[in-house]
């Protein structure tokens, strides 16, 4: 039975090197690359060996005694957190890789965040140990105290299965059985190599080992810590559960889905129920493969454990459950820039939309979106090296020679109070009234949609046509145009006609009746802002603080030792965006700082945001408030403030 283990760490920790090593050692490759060679197994890409960075979340099989391993090497840089948080569901185990020389640094500790809250068992490799100003015991002490208490080391006490006395008594530290079996002195070599296994499964105790990949120290050793402590426990014969982990499309632009399997078997011809878009897909598994490096064979079936790739799926979502999986968890790592897509006249924008979308689908943090009233395309992004990225990709790729305008906040809209909305859609042969009450939802909560209707007054079809459209896409806030977001909306009543209703109608009286209640309802402009943690020098820590307050960012009473300050708080994105520079620059590259997405709160400075933007809501042509209704054969628009007294259902 396979396992899948993931690689994390921050960037030059050494990941790639020692995944490298791994697999040298297991015998999946005959000679170790380096990221300074452009040859490493795993940066296979292009942009990768060129940068000498991670961006892709590839994978590779091992196999080592008795076990069969798939290994993923997942991007160091901040820019691709939505690539390695994705990453995490296929994930069994995770190593985490931290430099002996420079400690734990600011993406360890998101990496942390996000495999805490998966539930991912981890072990640690403190690597680098050859490294002048090198201090595995010091890199440790960091983990216990910005991690976890938990992490142990282990390497001088455990081996060939054997745990040793020392280990024997951390592990009675932390669980009450195994404290009476170590004072009891229960002597089960058995009994408590299990027990190791079940701490770390449980995430109660987190193995740390160390060395230095690039002089192959302690690697060998590592992999067997590795074999000895991870088990899996999947069912083959329950049915069929997975969960896609990521879209590719191979050099010939088939569409390539990855599934983890969770449970069951998957065999070609095998069909898929999922839903997409409001809609239920039912198609049929037409290949699979699996992956290793950038190479693939054919398989005729593939089993709970294994980490495979299938075509005939088409509209299938990164994350989305299938079979017996039915969830779709809510990512943290969240994209707060947004711009807009530039290429030459000479290049037919349906060719560049098209690869965009394509991109798109392999990565939805992406939101590629074409706006007709600007003819732009425009995506969402992490950062500036994304950005390179994307432009090297079209080109690669698509031979799109593409650039980008500069960067800008992606803001958002919500309301303040509860409104109700109405929306009517008349032309002659057409027929569809839909009434939707707006509240505001909690921060971060999304467009949430529930029916009050009974099916007697309006049937479930009709109900589900007006949910489907409702998600189908964005809708544009009145202040800025941006999309909105944190709100309820309760279906109160609908109505259609036996003859001259179609499915369209219903999107338009949808459409319209959100946006007439946004017109009646109280706007607010959101932000973005950072959850941010700083480290710094004692005679630092003034010019940290009045810089924070200086971004109208919030921060908690700083925790102080002897020689440093950590300071945590909140800042806009907006304000905050390039401090990580300044940072560097007055602290002369010791200060640390790590800043993840912390979620969407009113607009600091809004009046300039909304002036700025110059939205003009009643010159938007795919969002009206305006009702249409009919009189003498032929249909009439009606402006947002005098449609209500026209409503039929009123």
């Amino acid at each position: 039975m396979r396992m899948t283990i993931g690689l994390f760490a921050h960037v030059d920790a050494g990941k790639t090197t020692f995944a490298e090593q791994l697999l040298y050692h297991a015998g999946s490759i005959r000679s170790r690359g380096r990221v300074d060679h452009k040859d490493a197994y795993l940066d296979s890409h292009e942009i990768e060996r060129a940068r000498g960075i991670t961006v892709f979340a590839d994978q590779a099989q091992l196999s080592y005694k008795d076990s069969a391993y798939d290994l993923i090497d997942t991007p160091g840089h901040v820019d691709f957190s939505p690539e390695m948080e994705r990453a995490i569901l296929a994930m069994d185990y995770a190593i985490v890789i931290v430099s002996a020389a420079e400690g734990v640094q600011g993406h360890t500790e998101t990496v942390w965040q996000l495999l805490r809250k998966h539930r991912v068992p981890t072990f640690f490799f403190i690597n680098k140990t050859d490294r002048v100003g090198a201090d595995a015991e010091a890199a440790l002490d960091e983990i216990r105290l910005q991690l976890t208490p938990d992490a142990v080391p282990v390497m001088d006490s455990f081996a060939h299965g054997i745990v040793g006395e020392p280990l024997r008594e951390r592990m009675a530290e932390r669980d009450e059985a195994l404290l009476e079996a170590y004072l009891a002195g229960r002597d089960d070599p058995a009994y408590w190599l299990e027990a190791l296994r079940g701490l770390v499964r449980e995430g109660r105790l987190f193995p740390c080992a160390s060395g230095s990949a690039l002089q192959d120290i302690g690697v060998a050793e590592f992999l067997e810590l590795l074999h000895g402590l991870t088990t899996a426990a999947y069912d083959k014969e329950a049915p069929f559960a997975g969960r896609v982990t990521k879209i590719r499309h191979d050099p010939s632009g088939v569409r390539l889905t990855f599934i983890k399997m969770l449970a069951g078997t998957l065999r070609i011809r095998d069909e898929l129920t999922y839903e997409s878009g409001g809609k239920r897909q039912e198609e049929k598994v037409t290949r699979l493969l699996a992956f290793n490096g950038s190479r693939s064979h054919a398989l005729e079936q593939a089993e709970a454990g294994e980490l495979i790739a299938v075509t005939g799926l088409s509209a299938v979502e990164a994350g989305q459950g299938l079979g017996a999986c039915r969830d779709k968890p809510a990512y943290e790592m969240a994209p707060t820039l947004q711009t807009k897509v530039a290429f030459p006249e000479t290049l037919h924008v349906k060719d560049v939309l098209s690869a965009f979308r394509m991109l798109h689908a392999e990565d939805p943090s992406l939101n590629v979106v074409w706006e007709e009233s600007l003819q732009e395309i425009h995506v969402h992004v992490m950062g500036l090296i994304q950005l390179e990225v994307l432009g090297h990709v079209a080109r690669e790729r698509f031979g799109l020679d593409v650039s980008f305008g500069p960067p800008e906040i992606l803001y958002k809209e919500t309301i303040r109070s509860a409104v109700t909305g109405y929306g009517h859609f008349e032309p002659l042969r057409h027929y569809a009234e839909v009434h939707l009450r707006l509240e505001p939802g909690e921060r971060g909560s999304g467009i949430a949609f529930e029916s009050a209707c009974h099916p007697n007054e309006f049937s479930i079809g009709h109900q589900n046509l007006v949910k489907t459209h409702l998600y189908e896409r964005e809708h544009r806030g009145l202040l800025t145009g941006m999309p909105v977001t944190d709100l309820r909306i309760t279906l109160l009543r609908g109505a259609a006609h036996k003859e001259h209703t179609h499915g369209g109608d219903f999107r338009e009286a949808a459409f319209r009746a959100l946006r007439q209640g946004l017109e009646k309802a109280e706007n607010v402009l959101l932000e973005p802002f950072y959850t941010f943690k700083i480290k710094v020098g004692l005679d630092e820590l003034g010019r940290v603080l009045s810089d924070i307050q200086r971004a109208s960012g919030q921060f908690d009473p700083p925790q102080t030792t002897d020689a440093h300050a950590v300071v945590t708080g909140r800042a806009p994105v907006a304000t905050f965006l390039n401090y990580a520079a300044e940072l560097a620059s007055f602290t002369h590259g010791r200060g640390a700082i790590r800043c993840v997405f912390g979620g969407y709160d009113e607009c600091l400075n809004a009046p300039e945001v909304i002036e700025r933007k110059g939205y003009r809501k009643d010159a938007d042509p795919l969002y009206t408030s305006s009702s249409i209704f009919c009189a003498k054969g032929s249909g009439y628009a009606v402006p947002w403030d005098e449609a209500e007294a026209k409503m039929h259902l009123l």
